[in-house]
């Protein structure tokens, strides 16, 4: 007997379709350059407002979107990979994937602090590069370019294979519930809440953040 179980409330999946998203935008127009630059800064200040989203709701969300559902010890971590975790391991972000969320947040997080302050000395400058050393603005340019980028890709492919090896090796579709938001599960596990109520605190969480982006960018010098 199998139980249906609701993993991802629909803030959750909305932010991670709406920051995949972004993440390929950035990427093409950062590559395009020219006048696509300005849509890749518009496409930075949505991904951070969307990380401070996240943040939030990774304290305040549905239980298996709380950073509580999925802070792993390493001994947890260990008897994952030898295969005798319990059943509670598999229903959301397991202890590998956990390890990727993280690592993907704060190196988003990394990307758009660094284009805040980043200046390619051509035709785009970061809206606070005029508020930081400017040893601090070509270390930041550098990382931004070169470094960053390149993490954030390979993050992202090792997401994308790991859903397919879990897809073929162990026959679980990992991308149904990020659609849909049920898990079928052969245990009964706690479900996430997803109510108006909830939907209605992540509005709002989203309005205070996209708020928080606006306030900086307006306090930046030339009020962007």
């Amino acid at each position: 007997m199998t139980h249906q179980v609701r993993v991802w409330d629909l803030p959750t999946r909305i932010f991670h379709w709406a920051l995949a998203a972004c993440v390929v935008a950035s990427v093409v127009t950062g590559q395009v350059g020219g006048a696509a630059m300005d849509w890749h800064f518009r496409i930075g200040y949505a991904v951070l407002a969307l990380l401070l989203f996240r943040l939030g709701w990774g304290l305040v969300g549905g239980h298996w979107s709380r950073f509580s559902s999925f802070l792993y010890s390493p001994s947890t971590l260990l008897r994952y990979l030898r295969g005798q975790g319990g059943p509670e391991l598999s229903v959301g972000h397991n202890p590998l994937g956990a390890g990727s969320v993280f690592a993907l947040l704060f190196f988003l997080l990394a990307q758009v602090a660094t284009g805040l302050i980043s200046d390619d000395e051509i035709a785009s400058s970061g809206p606070l590069t005029s508020l930081v050393p400017g040893t601090w603005v070509s270390q930041a340019t550098w990382y931004h370019s070169s470094i960053g980028k390149l993490v954030l890709i390979g993050l992202v492919a090792l997401h994308l294979a790991a859903i397919v090896f879990y897809l073929w090796r162990k026959r679980e579709n990992l991308v149904r519930p990020m659609l849909l938001g049920d898990k079928e599960v052969e245990q009964l596990q706690p479900s996430s809440r997803d109510d108006a109520r909830t939907r209605l605190l992540a509005l709002v969480l989203l309005a205070i953040c996209a708020g928080l982006v606006a306030l900086l960018l307006k306090l930046a010098p030339g009020g962007y």
